[in-house]
């Protein structure tokens, strides 16, 4: 009796082990990744890891890794933090991770509290020596603090992170954590006026239009001077396509030059919005604040300006940037697409 080639194939495909990719196969490559600095495809291959095998603490960690590197410290510690929670003492590691993102954050009493747990709970860790460092340099910056210069001082590290945590939502278009993040803030601190307009700009952006720019419109009969409801009208009225509405606010944000980084930022991104590349390119370049040019608006807006005026290579450097920064910005195109 003969046996059919179809029989003999449908033998010899029971007997193949299909590869199913494991938490390892897709560390490895995002390690590889991260050594080659292709930050964007790290992130990618290490949140498959995690995605893959979840109850394996090294990942997230290396991802946190990724993240301080390209200076999304607040990602970073999000993780680390969801790890203690997790795995405890077992990645005191976590500690000096954390530690080192406050202190490049600004967060220095924050940093000076997790170093020195990582300090008290590690055994011959591998971040010893370099721990000490970071605890001798925020001693020396605390010598001449008294009691009162404290307590402000920690008042301050509560509003930055309560700052870099709405920054982080708002920047990942997740909306309606930006909003709950900014009303606490509003809350607690009454006088940063820069959360309320935060806030309607997050507001506008959930789909409450008209109630984002009652608020505005509104702040501006008490203050018309005020830079940033000029910035948030001018924005919200180029999205609805009003143009004629919103080139009163730009008139006159062409004519201003503030001093705080944040507002020059805005000021650079609504004229960016607006089309005046060569006025947007002006106020970018004039950007020093490492925070603030670490924004995803910064890389975005001032890479279609850089393009409109005739500098594609650095158009494409700030968008690879800002990509490998914000993945996100990746759907978006490029600097050529029309925004």
């Amino acid at each position: 009796m003969t046996t059919s080639l179809n029989s003999s194939a449908a033998e010899e495909n029971s007997n193949i082990i299909p590869f199913i990719p494991s938490g390892k196969f897709y560390f490895s490559h995002g390690i590889q990744a991260f050594h080659k600095r292709r930050f964007n495809a790290a992130v990618k291959w290490l949140k498959k890891a995690i995605e893959t095998s979840p109850d394996e603490p090294l990942y997230p960690c290396q991802l946190s890794v990724v993240y301080t590197e390209v200076g999304s410290y607040h990602a970073a510690n999000q993780l680390l933090t969801e790890v203690l929670a997790r795995f405890g003492k077992e990645y005191v590691d976590c500690y000096y991770l954390m530690a080192n993102n406050y202190a490049h954050l600004g967060l220095l009493n924050d940093a000076k509290k997790y170093v020195e747990t990582y300090l008290d709970q590690q055994e011959d860790g591998e971040f010893e020596e370099a721990a000490n460092q970071l605890l001798e340099m925020l001693d020396s910056l605390d010598e001449n603090e008294d009691d009162e210069d404290e307590w402000a001082f920690d008042d301050e590290d509560d509003l930055l992170i309560y700052q870099e945590t709405a920054f982080y939502h708002l920047e990942h278009e997740e909306w309606d954590q930006a909003l709950t993040v900014l009303h606490e803030m509003m809350q607690l601190f009454p006088d940063f006026k820069l959360a309320k307009h935060k806030y309607a700009y997050a507001l506008f952006m959930s789909g409450e239009k008209q109630e984002a720019i009652d608020i505005e419109q509104e702040w501006l009969d008490k203050d018309p001077a005020n830079i940033q409801s000029h910035v948030n009208l001018a924005t919200f009225f180029l999205k609805q396509g009003l143009k004629e509405e919103a080139q009163v606010h730009i008139d006159l944000l062409k004519n201003v030059f503030p001093m705080h980084e944040q507002q020059k930022l805005a000021v650079a991104e609504t004229l960016a919005r607006a089309g005046l590349y060569q006025e947007a390119v002006e106020r970018f370049s004039a950007l020093g604040d490492k925070q603030v040019v670490r924004r995803r608006v910064y890389y975005k807006w001032y890479s279609i300006a850089a393009y409109h005026t005739g500098n594609p290579s650095k158009a494409l450097n700030l968008w690879e940037k800002g990509c490998k920064q914000f993945p996100t910005l990746s759907k978006e195109g490029g600097p050529w697409i029309e925004q």
